[in-house]
């Protein structure tokens, strides 16, 4: 067999070098028996795919991947089709645009979620809330696992073989578990609690303060029915989503601030406060199918450009997995879930996120009215700040999301880096700021070398960075007063082979000064903990900081600031 992630051949399924499954390429197929009606997973290369394992009748292919649409779901779409109940005994799933009863497809477009008013639908739901039953649905999911016990006995041992290989180089107060409350970290937890038998794992939650009702509902359930989990929520509650969204606009799909700021940076803090300088394991519940990113990621990811949390290396037992194997542990292995897969929800992050479908933006407008007319209201006033001639259309048709750059916005102005050279002295430049040089200004020269105050000239407040191997002089450091600049700086770089180089991450700090919006990257750039948010300034930490200069790298950070990515303009 021939293993893609180190590219080499092994004589085992599990390649025993990178842990990746040999069998990666092998497609999965649904297919759909009429009298069990339900559906069969089968690899594509099966040559008894179309025959039932149970009753040994024909089969037919249905799709490439599925999920159970659930009694509550399944309600919403009667109602929109003006036919409530008329389903409540049938086999009902879906796939995408697809909704598939008793095997038989239903396409449904956009336009489909607009026949009905969200107050009427509402009402309807209520009114027919208590005749709706699970009866039949219990009923099909049960054929539905004993149909594929097989697939369910072979993803479990593989998972668990992967993750018992994958924890041998950790001990195991350095295995973490990542938890959103999504099905696919569920299942991640069971996973790796059952392969370790260790039910005192560490899982940690990250409320992105945008979180499904339901989602902070379930991680509290989640935490009461495993008491001896070690359960930490990270939240960042330094920072307001409507302030920020006012600041430098709305997240978009290529403009994903949010995460940064209300996920992976609060999850940093916590890795930071309970390990310091360990290395950990953290298993995640990404899997390759989701999207055409995670699709070029290995199961095994400790790449510093890959990963977005650099003190851990991140492991993916259900890499490999499509959503129906999701769903058949979960009922195979009988795990509470999030409820919010019942409404018809087929993600659960943020519920506001640039990247939800149509239909997740369509379940919040009937399930959560008032947090989307509170959204909804204000990326239309967003819209008509930044001059778009129509508004509602901009936002209705789904176009702001595809927004790029801080086009209309004041806060656009803090990425441009403004520097003229000096005149009185090479290699020297003096960089606009946007406020006083401070303390903060000058830790953010760190990464380069040693701070040396004292061989600074006093009678000009000038500050001396040497170079920490050689003690020589690297850079100049002093307050400038120059015509039209408020407030100004001239840095000169001293004894370096390429002046240019060091001035361009030099200007990188100036951009990190003047655009800083506590976004957390940095922080959680920074493996050795040395860059930190305090009281609202930017810190780097001289004990802590090896001089690695990821920090000011354009390799790992692009532009030398997050806020580069969100607020550069054209032009």
């Amino acid at each position: 067999m021939w293993c893609k992630g180190c590219e080499r051949e092994t004589n085992s399924e599990i390649c025993e070098l990178c842990c990746s499954v040999t069998e990666q390429d092998i497609p999965l197929v649904i297919y759909w028996c009429v009298d069990c009606k339900a559906p069969i997973i089968k690899y594509a290369s099966d040559i008894d795919k179309d025959i039932c394992p149970l009753c040994e009748r024909k089969t037919s292919y249905l799709c490439a991947d599925l999920r159970p649409v659930f009694p509550e779901e399944r309600l919403l779409f009667e109602i929109l089709q003006g036919k409530p109940l008329a389903y409540i005994n049938d086999s009902v799933w879906a796939s995408n645009n697809r909704y598939y009863i008793n095997g038989k497809s239903v396409a449904i477009t956009t336009k489909f979620y607009k026949k009905v008013p969200s107050e009427v639908i509402r009402e309807q739901l209520n009114e027919f809330k208590a005749q709706n039953n699970s009866v039949a649905f219990d009923e099909y999911i049960k054929k539905f696992v004993e149909l594929n016990k097989a697939r369910l006995h072979y993803i479990i041992d593989e998972a668990h073989s992967f993750i018992a290989d994958t924890v041998k180089s950790y001990t195991r107060e350095c295995v973490v578990i990542s938890f959103s409350g999504g099905k696919d970290s569920t299942v991640t937890a069971d996973l790796a609690v059952k392969a370790l038998g260790d039910p005192s794992l560490v899982h940690i939650f990250g409320n992105t303060t945008l979180e499904f009702p339901l989602t902070i509902d379930y991680a509290d359930r989640y935490r009461k029915d495993n008491p001896k989990a070690i359960f930490k929520t990270a939240i960042n509650r330094e920072q307001d989503f409507y302030k920020i969204c006012e600041d430098i606009g709305p997240p978009a799909r290529m403009l994903r601030w949010c995460c940064t700021m209300f996920k992976t940076g609060p999850i940093t803090r916590v890795l930071n406060n309970m390990y310091r300088d360990k290395d950990i394991l953290t298993f995640y519940g990404i899997r390759k199918c989701e999207s055409v990113n995670r699709s070029k990621y290995n199961r095994i990811e400790d790449d510093a450009e890959s990963i977005k949390i650099q003190k851990q290396t991140v492991a993916s037992p259900i890499f490999l997995w499509k959503d129906i194997d999701i769903w058949l542990y979960i009922f195979g292995e009988e795990v509470d879930f999030n409820d919010a897969y019942r409404l018809g929800y087929d993600r659960v992050g943020c519920w506001c996120c640039p990247n939800n479908n149509e239909r997740a933006q369509f379940l919040s407008q009937i399930y959560m009215p008032e947090q989307y007319e509170r959204w909804h209201s204000f990326l239309v006033s967003f819209a008509k700040r930044i001059g778009k001639p129509d508004p509602e259309e901009y936002i209705d048709s789904g176009k702001w999301k595809a927004r790029q750059g801080g086009n209309g916005l004041e806060a656009a102005q803090d990425v441009k880096i403004r520097f003229t050279n000096c005149t009185t002295e090479d290699n020297a430049k003096v960089y606009q700021l946007n406020k006083p040089i401070d303390d903060c200004f000058i830790e953010l020269f760190i990464p380069f070398g040693r701070i040396v105050p004292e061989l600074g000239r006093k009678l000009i407040n000038e500050t001396i960075v040497v170079d920490v191997n050689t003690n020589v002089p690297i850079l100049s450091i002093q307050p400038f007063a120059q015509d039209g600049y408020d407030y100004s700086v001239k840095v000169k770089t001293m004894n370096v082979a390429k002046h240019d180089d060091l001035q361009r991450m030099v200007g990188y700090q100036v951009k990190k000064y003047n655009a800083c919006r506590r976004c957390l990257k940095c922080e959680s750039l920074c493996r050795y903990g040395a860059i930190s948010i305090i009281g609202g300034d930017y810190h780097v930490g001289d004990a802590k900081c090896k001089r690695c200069k990821m920090c000011v790298t354009a390799k790992y950070l692009e532009g030398g600031c997050l806020m580069e990515k969100y607020l550069k303009t054209k032009g």
